[in-house]
């Protein structure tokens, strides 16, 4: 049975569940309502708003002395907050670091903290402080009857529920909070535009959010870095009141150096030195030969980043680095607050401006009818003195002679009980100095004011004409132009492992067992390399350390690996059958490295070819792909590298001497197949080894051919190729007679063959 079970002895016991459950809901609307969530109208949690009257209290304006922290704190603590004091005086720093508020609360002086190093203030014992001169927006109309009290914690106190602000403080300041079951994520913004969008709503009730957006163009950090969200995010933030901001630093080059002059908002200089040293000291930024931070009094963010070489692509690099530091940073918004109505809600930008003005609308309202009771009371006073004044010896009378002269006084001249109140607080000498003109000169200004007063509180127009006025005049006297400006950037990509190696000059050694090993430099004699026992060298390939090599069996298949984890060719490498899950009993006939883009003529001596990209031979699959179809009987020829279409013929000669010459577009490009006949040769004959390709190369008009057959040569130049030309697929011309067993076929000085491979531009 649930509720209150009475006990004999008169003492109350509560089921441990209702218990549980009221503790945790008292505890989390107590840090929700008076901890953690700003109010809409100051735009302050409870420690900041008591932080800051308490300093007023205090005395502590912007034109009087510094004060010791301390004696602030324990001031704080002892009227208004009883909590702990590194805790309060924590918020007390925040309000005061130009790095983190907008517009400052709080006027520090001592060490309150670096950009830096947020937390790195001194103690409250050394450091002193007072209001700024914006403080006086929230605390100007304190005295004005425009505030609801409250006692303080232990009831001996009052103390303002909401601070009378005359600017929308909860958005240019910002604030963060966690609370229990919700947080708190709201971006600061500039003074002057938020002001504009309120004068605009004031003359168009009706805006949308897109209006406003005219005004508030996004948040304002307290830092000159970038926000890079594009219009469509901000639009939707503002209008579900939740959403994120990205920003991003301000980069400069100079003397061919990458220096960072501004930073996103609470990022730290430090922090993103350790960030890019921790890449640099992983191998993974190879880009970057030095890192510098040059920070002083004058500029207080200077990182400078010095690249290996002028070749470095800038742009690239610091992408990576905007992807993978805090160079550039997404900000969660979630604008939720205590509203007018006493409860948290998540609202938009047109919801938040709305609600303070009916807010500021209300406190103004309080302002003027609180001067206005102020002004009646006074002319109704005045009232009295000037019947004292126009029977000032019958008063004096009255006074000395009766022993109540109050009621006599209010019988008399039918005064009212403040009246005569007011006339017996003067002393007699008081009374008698009374003049009437200064009486009447009063009670016309206090008339005038009165309807003045009456007027203002009577129109809503003339209402909403003040409050503008009052806004404009804060927004002169404290706003300032924007300091993060809004830039459309490309998005951030962070470089591939690839991207990020060394381009360094790679020799990929393959031997006839199929291990592999990679060399540095060009400049390698393979064949004199040590091989295990019964193995010798087979080809090798030339390319660069940040590419990958293609590696094609017997059967046509490819297989790829990155150049860069071959294994040294200090020793005698590793195979790739423990790479690579190719066929049982298969052989490795080529290999070839280039870039992705790089064009290649595939072929096999069966006489069919196909045009391809280096990008179509790679696959990430163990056991590889099927790159090429290869006829029964015939073997794989090395891909060759192909620097132009145009212009290029290809030369095909078969082991019978028959030599075709026909332009190299004629090939068509496939990703993967047989492809097309190059010369005419019988499957059969091919099959039984009888007829078969010897060589293909590519010419053009300027090169020379070499024909080698055994010791000899023929040298044909490009008019002695015409008589061999002829369309794709024919039989080709017979080569002089004691040339028609060709060996190799060279051009331009490169021997090129069935067992070599061409050397790619490195």
């Amino acid at each position: 049975m649930s509720g209150v079970i009475p006990i004999d002895e008169g003492v109350e016991r509560l089921p441990l569940k209702e218990y549980t459950e009221k503790a945790y809901l008292d505890y989390s609307m107590y840090v929700i309502l008076d901890r953690a969530l700003p109010h809409i109208g100051d735009g302050l949690k409870p420690v900041q708003r008591r932080i800051v009257y308490a300093m007023s209290e205090l005395g502590l304006k912007t034109t009087s002395k510094y004060k010791k922290s301390a004696r602030t704190i324990g001031d704080v603590l002892g009227k208004f907050h009883p909590h702990g004091d590194s805790a309060c005086y924590e918020a007390m720093v925040h309000m005061a670091q130009t790095f983190s508020y907008r517009y400052t609360l709080v006027d520090g002086q001592g060490n309150w903290g670096s950009a830096d190093d947020p937390k790195s203030f001194a103690a409250m014992r050394y450091t002193e402080a007072k209001l700024t001169a914006y403080a006086d927006v929230l605390l100007g109309e304190l005295g004005q009857g425009t505030v609801d009290w409250g006692n303080n914690f232990d009831g001996t106190l009052q103390e303002p529920l909401v601070l009378p602000s005359r600017v929308p403080n909860v958005l240019l300041n910002g604030a963060t909070g966690i609370a229990v079951g919700m947080a708190t994520d709201i971006p600061p913004h500039n003074l002057r535009e938020v002001v504009s969008a309120c004068i605009h709503l004031l003359d168009n009730p009706s805006a949308t959010t897109e209006d406003l957006l005219q005004f508030v163009q996004g948040p304002d950090m307290p830092t000159t870095a970038e926000i890079i969200s594009p219009q469509s995010d901000m639009l939707q933030m503002y209008q579900t009141g939740r959403g994120s901001i990205r920003m991003r630093a301000v980069v400069d080059h100079e003397d061919g150096d990458i220096v960072i002059s501004a930073l996103p908002y609470q990022v730290s200089g430090a922090r993103i030195l350790e960030q890019i040293a921790a890449q640099m000291q992983a191998k993974k930024l190879p880009m970057v030969a030095d890192l510098r931070d040059e920070s002083d009094h004058e500029k207080p963010t200077r990182l400078v980043i010095v690249p290996r070489s002028n070749r470095i692509d800038t742009e690239q690099l610091m992408h990576h680095l905007f992807a993978t530091t805090d160079l550039e940073r997404t900000y969660r918004v979630n604008l939720n607050l205590i509203g007018v109505d006493g409860k948290p809600q998540v609202k938009g930008l047109s919801h938040i401006l709305k609600e303070w003005l009916a807010f500021r609308m209300d406190t103004v309202t309080r302002r003027l009818q609180y001067r206005l009771d102020k002004v009646l009371e006074r002319l109704h006073l005045l009232e009295g003195l000037l019947i004292a004044y126009l029977n000032i010896d019958e008063i004096i009378a009255i006074i000395r002679e009766q022993d109540k002269p109050k009621p006599v006084l209010m019988q008399r001249f039918a005064l009212s009980d403040r009246q005569a109140d007011a006339i017996l607080d003067l002393k007699l000498r008081h009374l008698a100095k009374l003049e009437e003109h200064k009486i009447a000169a009063e009670q016309a200004e206090l008339a005038e004011e009165r309807d003045k007063l009456e007027l203002l509180l009577g129109s809503k127009a003339r209402l909403k004409t003040l409050i503008k006025r009052e806004l404009t005049t804060d927004a002169e006297a404290f706003g300032d132009d924007r300091r993060s400006p809004i830039v459309v950037r490309q998005e951030a990509k962070a470089l591939s492992e690839r991207d990020l190696l060394t381009s360094e000059p790679v020799t990929v050694v393959l031997s006839k067992q199929g291990w592999v090993r990679g060399a540095k430099g060009h400049d390698i004699d393979p064949e004199n390399m040590s091989y295990k026992s019964g193995d010798d060298f087979l080809l090798m390939v030339l390319g660069r350390s940040n590419q990958s090599v293609a590696f094609l069996d017997e059967g046509g298949r490819t297989y790829s690996l990155e150049a860069h984890t071959l294994p040294s060719a200090r020793g005698q490498g590793e195979p790739l059958s423990g790479r690579f899950n190719a066929p049982s009993g298969v052989q490795f006939a080529a290999a070839v490295c280039a870039k992705p883009d790089q064009l290649l003529l595939m072929s096999t001596d069966a006489g069919y070819g196909f045009i391809t990209t280096f990008e179509d031979l790679l696959s990430k699959n163990k056991a590889g792909k099927a790159a090429m179809s290869v006829p029964k009987g015939a073997k794989v020829i090395a891909p060759q590298h192909i620097t132009q279409l145009e212009d290029t013929w290809l030369v095909a000669v078969s082991n019978e001497g028959r030599m075709l010459v026909f332009p190299l577009q004629d090939l068509p490009q496939l990703a993967r197949g047989k492809g097309n006949k190059i010369i005419s040769i019988s499957s059969a004959r091919v099959a039984s080894r009888e007829e078969f390709m010897v060589s293909c190369v590519l010419v053009t008009e300027a090169n020379e051919l070499l024909v080698h057959s055994g010791k000899r040569y023929l040298r044909l130049k490009a008019s002695d190729l015409v008589h061999y030309r002829g369309e794709r697929g024919r039989r080709g011309n017979k080569l002089p007679r004691g040339f028609q067993k060709v060996d190799s076929l060279e051009v331009a000085g490169a021997v090129l063959n069935a067992a070599e491979e061409p050397t790619p531009d490195a």
